[in-house]
């Protein structure tokens, strides 16, 4: 009996020590301030900001569970943009709102976690370094804690920048994309002969052989393409602003063939876990081009690709396979708006 009440008084001066060393050593609450700069213009960067559809779309706070479940409210951006969220695998529940917005400058959002009374407020604030680069400011203010929770004022700085580390990664992989897609879209010549150095890529996609009879390609081509995009979606849960163009690789004088073999596939920022053995990774090399765009039904592009390797003959160039790039999904009965690119090198 004596011996539990020795642990007793032992327990009670631990935690009185403890108590009064939080009291008068640790702030009930903790301010503190992180920057970034992120290599997009301002008017790209904001807008990731201000729209919860896409912010959780990249914050790794949201991306970094599985099981969490979003609701948004209306509007869905801007000042009075919300969201609630629940994951529970991790036993955590909160809600989000955006209570101020100045464009391309400033906003402020405050998060309430676990039915937690008093939120974490957040002011971000936006600055155009150049006309490409962007500076990002996070103050961040925790809620008071009491006095036998300070100690989590230790590690939540630490916490909360290995969280912007992780989601300014996957900022710029969604930027990345968009940006590349906008740049396309203006930077088009139709049926103009150009030359390009492209980077690698990584695409998540499938190998198919199919017949080159009219029509019949294309709609094999459809079909495919809308497995690897269903999977990539449904299944991996990716966003259209996380991926790239669909590309389709062949043989660049195949289209002579009666059956034609390509790989068409997704590009992705990173190789990740597929669990589908009909789907595989395919990394495509850095190269030097010979590009045209090309508008019309697919069968048209075959003077195109013509033109594409005339040219690579005239300048005593060795060449590979061609790429076609679909700026615009492929869709049954409707034209191609494609960007078809011969690798070539001496």
């Amino acid at each position: 009996m004596r011996f539990f009440k020795i642990i007793a008084v032992i327990l009670v001066l631990v935690v009185g020590a403890y108590a009064a060393s939080m009291y008068y050593f640790v702030d009930e609450n903790k301010d503190f301030k992180i920057e970034k700069e992120i290599d997009y213009p301002i008017d790209k960067v904001f807008p990731q900001f201000n729209n919860l559809q896409h912010f959780t779309r990249w914050n790794n706070f949201f991306t970094s569970s599985p099981s969490i479940d979003i609701d948004y409210y209306t509007p869905y951006e801007g000042q009075g943009g919300a969201i609630s969220y629940v994951d529970p695998k991790n036993d955590t529940d909160g809600e989000m709102f955006i209570r101020y917005e100045n464009p391309e400058k400033s906003l402020r959002y405050q998060l309430f976690e676990d039915r937690n009374e008093n939120p974490t407020v957040v002011d971000v604030k936006f600055k155009a370094i150049s006309a490409e680069k962007t500076k990002i400011t996070w103050l961040v203010h925790t809620p008071k804690l009491s006095v036998l929770r300070r100690v989590e004022n230790f590690w939540t700085e630490d916490r909360f920048a290995e969280n912007i580390d992780k989601s300014m990664v996957n900022l710029k992989n969604v930027l990345g994309n968009k940006v590349e897609k906008d740049n396309q879209m203006a930077s088009i010549k139709y049926d103009s002969l150009m030359v390009e150095n492209e980077e690698s890529k990584v695409l998540l996609g499938i190998n198919v052989s199919a017949s080159n009879k009219k029509e019949s390609l294309y709609k094999n081509i459809v079909m495919n393409y809308s497995k690897i995009y269903n999977y990539v979606t449904m299944d991996l849960g990716k966003k259209d602003d996380e991926f790239g163009f669909p590309v389709l690789i062949t043989d660049a004088d195949n289209y002579k063939d009666k059956e034609v073999s390509y790989f068409m596939g997704i590009p992705l920022s990173k190789k990740i876990g597929v669990t589908d053995n009909n789907f595989n990774f395919r990394t495509v090399n850095a190269s030097q081009n010979y590009v045209m765009y090309y508008k019309g039904n697919y069968e048209g592009r075959i003077r195109a690709v013509q033109q594409l390797i005339q040219k690579a003959k005239k300048d005593e160039m060795r060449f590979g396979d061609i790429r076609q790039t679909f700026i615009e999904r492929p869709i049954e009965g409707q034209e191609v708006n494609m960007k078809l690119s011969l690798s070539v090198f001496k």
